[in-house]
């Protein structure tokens, strides 16, 4: 939790959240406005550390290598071991291994 509450949030994309401030919405926020491409850069380097500590508790997957992006390595072993409690089924890899 924010310790303190914030006044207005920028949000990258065109859907707004529900948040007990004002929001505004910019498309492609993260290309012109600093305080998004700074927090979009803090989400990537937490979401790749959450994902090497998946590695974890879903070895043969390759969580810790390829953060989860569908490289060669991760469609592999995919169609191999089939999408695990992490994986989001609405992504076309993911439902082409499931498929399969």
């Amino acid at each position: 939790a924010l310790t303190i509450p914030p006044q207005h949030a920028l949000v990258d994309g065109i859907h707004a959240p529900m948040l007990n401030c004002p929001v505004t919405t910019i498309i492609k926020g993260d290309q012109t406005e600093p305080a998004i491409a700074a927090a979009s850069i803090l989400a990537k380097v937490a979401r790749d550390h959450e994902m090497q500590r998946m590695e974890v508790y879903y070895p043969g997957y390759g969580f810790a290598k390829h953060k989860g992006y569908p490289t060669k390595q991760h469609q592999e072993a995919l169609i191999q071991l089939g999408p695990c409690d992490i994986h989001r089924h609405s992504f076309r890899p993911v439902q082409l291994a499931i498929k399969s």
